[in-house]
């Protein structure tokens, strides 16, 4: 009878001893899941603006009251996307205040070209509606560069309106693609919809 145990007790000994470690693969990186909200859209008419447009409901408007000082202007603001970790820069200047319509006009194809240090591409979309005096240029940025879309807006006389998407992490334009996509319609909502207040 002790020699069976012990005949067992051996056996299994080398059948857990022969077994091997288990083997662990590293996992792809996961990036958090994004619950897209559904499209639905407000008028965006604060007062401290002259002009309005249209903006998702998961967007807040959030006023830049230190730029008064620097430019005399209370229409300085950012629509915050924090669901998304992105926010649209506006910024907003009356002509010939401080700088021409040529100056800012520069200024704005100047900060785009800015980007192509590390963009693949810029592509210039043109913006033209007549009906609500409102031209002005898309700058599509596409590649590792710190904003993907920026525009501006002007009736060439006397509003220079401009917006700029950031997103609050390191630049991956594979990872926030998706992301980009969604508030990209969001982007040329707000274009499409935008017109000057009443002189």
């Amino acid at each position: 009878m002790v020699r069976f145990i012990f005949v067992w007790f051996s056996l299994m000994l080398i059948l857990f001893s022969c077994q091997q470690e288990a083997v662990y693969t590293p996992k792809p990186r996961a990036y958090p899941k994004v619950e897209y909200l559904e499209k639905r859209y407000q008028m965006f008419d604060e007062s401290f603006c002259a002009f309005s447009f249209d903006y998702p409901t998961y967007a807040r408007v959030e006023q830049d009251l230190g730029k008064k000082e620097e430019t005399g202007s209370d229409c300085w603001f950012d629509l915050n996307f924090s669901g998304f970790n992105g926010r649209i820069h506006c910024t907003y200047y009356e002509i010939g205040e401080s700088k021409s319509y040529e100056e800012l006009k520069q200024d704005a194809f100047e900060l785009a070209d800015y980007h192509n240090k590390k963009a693949n591409y810029i592509d210039e979309l043109r913006i033209n509606r007549p009906e609500q005096n409102v031209t002005g240029f898309v700058f599509a940025i596409e590649g590792p560069a710190a904003t993907p879309i920026q525009f501006y807006l002007t009736d060439e006389e006397n509003h220079f309106f401009r917006g700029a998407l950031y997103f609050n992490t390191a630049v991956r334009p594979d990872s926030i693609a998706p992301i980009y996509e969604f508030i990209r319609e969001d982007v040329l909502k707000l274009i499409e919809s935008f017109s000057w207040g009443s002189e």
